[in-house]
């Protein structure tokens, strides 16, 4: 069976809480869905699952130092995750936060992985976002984003 890899980066939770809703979604699609928190794995554990997911709240409008941390330590398996599935969620504490800025980041290095990353046409184009606590919109958006990163993932890996 397929699996995904739902990292996160949290101090107010917030982010957790995201990353528990985009792993529901990718069970509703069929997929296994392991949630982590980022501090408590390595960047080789990547190498284990056919989907990456990674969350961090936004400091200065860009990842936590620790995520960016992970990715940094990623570069030794540089052209090992290629064509795995990639997508990047993030929180901030106000609605101008560096959200978008944040995941980008993230997408920037999925796609030198040579990773797959796909966007959402409604909603959060990049990936979700939540503005402090996630509200019931942020719920419905992360759980229609992990069901399309498992569908997207069983495609590729059934």
């Amino acid at each position: 069976m397929a699996r995904v890899l739902v990292l996160y980066y949290t101090r107010s939770k917030n982010t957790k809480k995201m990353a528990d809703m985009i792993a529901s979604g990718i069970q509703q699609a069929g997929v296994e869905a392991v949630v982590k928190d980022i501090c408590e794995t390595s960047a080789e554990k990547m190498l284990d699952y056919e989907g990456i997911v990674i969350g961090s709240p936004t400091y200065y409008g860009a990842p936590a130092y620790q995520v960016k941390q992970f990715l940094d330590e990623s570069v030794v398996y540089h052209g090992r995750l290629a064509g795995k599935v990639g997508g990047a969620f993030a929180s901030s504490a106000n609605i101008a936060g560096g959200n978008e800025t944040t995941i980008l980041a993230l997408i920037n290095a999925f796609l030198v992985h040579g990773m797959i990353v796909t966007g959402l046409a409604t909603g959060d184009h990049y990936g979700p976002v939540a503005i402090n606590s996630p509200d019931t919109r942020c719920k419905q958006i992360c759980t229609e984003y992990g069901a399309k990163l498992g569908n997207l993932v069983k495609t590729l890996y059934p």
